[in-house]
């Protein structure tokens, strides 16, 4: 089998980001509506455009540090030297997805706003084929990476040419390296973003909603301008670059399982196809994605399940499409296999069913949790009428509570996947742990399988919002801010299933990644070997390996030389490190949310104060300068926990070494991944608590109650759209930096 199948891949990726362009165009084509609602769309463009200015200069300093530094690696034979150009690319790419998308959803908004004038579904058809745009970009331009890169290393010699080896193994795990572009764009995009769209929120509700009395999107409170670009910059540049990582990264830890797993097998060919697989199945996915889209149409005056069938029926119709041709596409690659392996193709098929149901069951677990259609945020709504500490108090036992079936799904998954992959034998030996994790990680690229259009569905979430901000500022009629509404809560609920589905394939993806970190050690010891004059590379205190040695151990070999057990004290003090890890992260971020939105506070209660005419709407507040400090304090306060998120793995390498590294990335996918789900549920159920007050329930709009909710949706805010949403990045983040740099660790480290 040769390299010409990739250009599937290719094809795939041309094929997404051409039907992107069709429904930008689409979208561009609908009435923009009123001159009023046309100021109000540019005002959020601007403030969008400028904010993501600011943040590429900032980010562009950073890749440049990070690749001269893997440029002075690559010189002392630590990194092969193509290792800080496939880094660029990856950052490139993710900060283009999520560039793409915003610039989709500012011009969607007022758009949308305009058809529910029309009628509700009107608006759901421009809000959601505005959100596939972002979908379809980010799967276009992550297969467009992958498969690029892979006809140039594959079929070039470029790794020969910088003196590394030209075999599957090192070609795989040297694009995973652009995962790390990816993931530190994504953390910047993310963290900052989220930072400056919950510091808008928080100023705009507690003085607009709590302290003047006055709806929600009101044109006379100074930070509304700011609150709705915020919506784009972090729920859309944001998620578009975090998601674009998720994709990327599991395909390409999969690719690399795939080389390793099957390097020494004695079916020809084999290698190759196992890399090829998890291509093939997200190139399908594109194409059933796009099918999927097409299916989503609602009638008028429908309910918010209503609204969730619409949406269910498109990414059910995709998945249950992608589950069918993933067994025709394994049997295309192993079906024609003999002994051992003549039960492959269903086998892996299996596994990747297993990735896509724990997906639904996951998507499910938060709808349940998240959606005011059901009883848990209902109870939270209830608990209002004594106040907003009941609000909190019962959001975060919600949250607490909602954790048990995505941890018990992702486990059952992770067990399922394994066992599947390496034909249910439980015998642990090296090649059965190869194949089982293998099928781990295709149960992930399962999962995201069709990203088209899960990701259109979690996308369409803010500029629903926007669309309802426009409506409400541009005094529309009462009836079309309904449908705004009834669109805007059923985007709460999808963004909320959204994250769940992102957090969970993180999941899966960085304990995929743990398994490619091996591999990257084995061939950093390979380069050492190579370069020592004797010929060996010491592993341990008490032990050397030549270089067939190295390619020669198994996983199982080198988690015995670098006793990476639970009674070493060193994996231990790594797993508490990565815990630890979570934990500051998120409190890190929390805080810069609250320091930033005390500063937004102010100004909204100086402006009131001050500019003679604003609540009687005889006067135009100063959102400019409301823009300008979410922006500044973004940018200064996305700095440090993403530095950190960088460092402490590289630090930790080199002074507990891999072991300790080991532990690390455990520790931190563990802790990060129950704590994300927590922060996220209770976030989406805290706002939808607000919303179903708002719906008339319980007092309605301006009651004691709906202040109650207000309080809790303030304090949720940076729980579900910053803190919460960045962990599943920081796992996978400290995952790809361990891997890049592996060479330093096996080379320099302390214990």
């Amino acid at each position: 089998m040769s390299n010409s199948i990739v250009y599937i891949v290719l094809a795939a990726s041309i094929l997404a980001l051409t039907f992107a362009f069709i429904f930008f165009k689409q979208m561009m084509k609908e009435d923009e509506g009123t001159d009023l609602m046309k100021k109000i769309a540019a005002y959020v463009r601007k403030g969008a455009m400028a904010y993501l200015k600011q943040q590429y200069k900032v980010v562009i300093i950073v890749f440049i540090i990070l690749a001269a530094i893997f440029g002075i690696m690559a010189y002392f034979k630590l990194q092969n030297g193509i290792v800080w150009f496939a880094f660029l690319t990856g950052g490139f790419f993710s900060g283009l997805a999520g560039f793409f998308g915003m610039k989709t959803a500012t011009y969607a908004s007022a758009r949308t706003a305009n058809a529910a004038r029309k009628s509700l579904n009107s608006g759901l058809q421009v809000a959601f084929r505005s959100g596939a745009v972002m979908g379809l970009v980010v799967v276009g331009l992550a297969l467009l990476d992958v498969s690029v890169w892979f006809l140039v290393l594959n079929g070039t010699g470029l790794l020969e040419a910088v003196g590394a080896e030209n075999d599957l193994i090192t070609i795989t795990t040297t694009m995973l390296t652009f995962g790390m572009g990816a993931s530190t764009q994504a953390l910047f995009a993310r963290v900052g973003g989220g930072i400056y769209t919950k510091a808008a929120d928080v100023g705009a509700d507690l003085v607009g909603k709590t302290e003047y009395n006055i709806p929600e999107d009101d044109p006379r409170n100074p930070a509304t301008i700011a609150d709705n670009v915020g919506d784009n910059v972090g729920d859309v540049a944001g998620m578009g670059a975090d998601l674009y990582e998720s994709y990327a990264g599991s395909i390409l830890a999969t690719m690399a399982l795939g080389a390793s797993a099957f390097a020494t097998a004695a079916v020809e060919g084999m290698q190759f196809k196992a890399v090829l697989a998890p291509m093939l199945i997200a190139a399908v996915g594109v194409l059933l994605s796009i099918i999927g889209i097409y299916l989503v149409k609602t009638k008028e005056n429908a309910g918010m399940k209503e609204l969730l069938g619409a949406l269910s029926r498109g990414t059910n119709a995709a998945a249950v499409l992608i589950a069918v041709a993933t067994f025709g596409i394994m049997y295309f690659l192993f079906g024609k296999e003999t002994g051992d392996l003549a039960n492959m193709w269903w086998q892996t098929s299996l596994s990747v069913v297993v990735g896509l149901l724990a997906g639904v069951i996951i998507g499910k677990a938060t709808e349940y949790y998240t959606s005011q259609s059901y009883k848990p945020t209902q109870k939270v709504a209830e608990s209002s009428k004594t106040g907003p500490a009941t609000v909190i108090i019962s959001g975060l036992g919600l949250g607490m509570l909602s954790t048990a079936i995505p941890v018990v799904t992702v486990g059952f998954a992770i067990v399922l996947a394994y066992l599947c992959a390496n034909g249910f034998n439980i015998e642990f030996t090296a090649a059965n742990l190869s194949r089982g994790l293998y099928g781990i990680g295709i149960a992930a690229v399962g999962m995201l399988s069709t990203l088209g259009i899960t990701l259109a569905t979690d996308a369409y979430g803010p500029i629903a919002d926007n669309a309802g901000g426009n409506a409400e500022m541009s005094g529309l009629e009462p009836e079309v801010r309904k449908r705004t509404d009834a669109l805007d809560a059923l985007g709460n609920t999808t963004a909320a299933t959204g994250k769940g589905f992102a957090i969970g394939s993180a999941a899966l993806t960085a304990l995929a990644l743990l398994a490619s970190y091996v591999e990257e050690i084995k061939i950093a010891l390979v380069r050492i070997a190579t370069a020592a004059s004797d010929g060996m590379a010491k592993v341990s205190d008490t032990v050397s390996w030549t270089v067939e040695q190295v390619k020669d151990a198994s996983l199982v070999d080198f988690m015995n030389v670098y006793n990476v057990n639970l009674m070493n004290p060193v994996v231990l003090v790594g797993v508490f490190i990565g815990a630890m890890m979570a934990f500051v992260f998120c409190g890190m971020t929390m805080n810069a949310v609250g320091r930033a939105a005390q500063k937004m506070v102010e100004e909204v209660r100086r402006q009131f104060s001050t500019i003679k005419g604003i609540l009687e709407g005889k006067a135009e507040p100063d959102y400019e300068r409301c823009v300008a400090i979410s922006t500044k304090g973004a940018q200064h306060e996305m700095l440090v926990p993403s530095i950190l998120a960088i460092l402490v793995p590289i630090l930790t390498g080199v002074i507990l070494g891999v072991p300790g590294v080991l532990g690390l990335l455990i520790g931190g996918l563990s802790t990060g991944f129950v704590l994300a789900v927590f922060m996220a549920n209770s976030g989406g159920a805290w706002d939808n608590a607000k919303k179903y007050v708002e719906e008339g329930n319980f007092g309605g709009k301006g009651s004691e109650n709906h202040k109650a909710t207000v309080v809790g949706d303030t304090v949720g805010d940076p729980f579900k759209d910053t803190s919460g949403p960045s962990l599943n990045i920081l796992i996978k983040l400290m995952s790809m930096v361990s891997i890049v740099m592996a060479g330093l660790t096996v080379t320099c480290h302390l214990l």
